[in-house]
């Protein structure tokens, strides 16, 4: 895929963008740029493909929830990190516009304010031609993937095929994000992979 346009896009809305062919080159850059400090990041499955839970908490103070049976207190700590790095549920390609959807909401208030640095990490597959298949995307490919990785009780995770607008206490879709532009007072950047990670 050609990021070209997607770039161009990205930087128009105020953004630092990065783009690497392949996920090794990728991690290799975040490692060089997020070192001996403090991070927190999102539950992403983009990040464990590249390794970059044991690769940055190799040199750096990592708050990573994941697989905890109480997840408060690390996701209270990687609010305060002064570096936040998830993924991208989509993007919107002709318009550069962001998305993301959350259950707890840690995730997209972490990526809003309070940090030093965001990093939006995204495989060529979180790429949509735009809004409304971006959209569609987070609702029916996304959510239920997450939902049945995360062993919910919800109607989306049963088959992993799509929303069906439940209203399960175990939902994960609570809320929708859409950046539209960079966040005034953070520094972002968008780091984009010529190759599909995660969901």
């Amino acid at each position: 895929m050609a990021f070209e346009n997607l770039k161009k896009r990205l930087e128009e809305n105020g953004y630092t963008v990065s783009v690497f062919a392949t996920g090794q080159e990728a991690a290799a850059y975040l490692n060089r740029e997020i070192d001996n400090t403090t991070v927190g990041c999102g539950g992403s499955m983009t990040l464990r493909d590249l390794g970059l839970f044991e690769s940055l908490a190799a040199h750096n103070t990592l708050y990573n929830h994941a697989g905890l049976s109480d997840p408060m207190p690390v996701m209270e700590k990687a609010m305060t990190a002064d570096v936040y790095i998830l993924s991208a549920n989509a993007i919107a390609e002709d318009t550069g516009e962001i998305l993301n959807i959350d259950g707890n909401g840690n995730r997209v208030a972490s990526s809003l304010f309070g940090h030093r640095k965001v990093y939006f990490v995204a495989g060529r597959n979180k790429v949509s031609p735009d809004f409304d298949s971006a959209l569609r995307r987070l609702r029916n490919v996304v959510a239920p993937k997450n939902a049945q990785r995360l062993g919910k009780k919800t109607p989306c995770a049963a088959k992993a095929d799509k929303c069906y607008n439940c209203s399960s206490p175990e939902r994960i879709c609570n809320a929708l994000v859409v950046y539209y532009k960079k966040m005034r007072y953070t520094d972002m950047e968008v780091v984009l992979v010529d190759q599909d990670l995660g969901f």
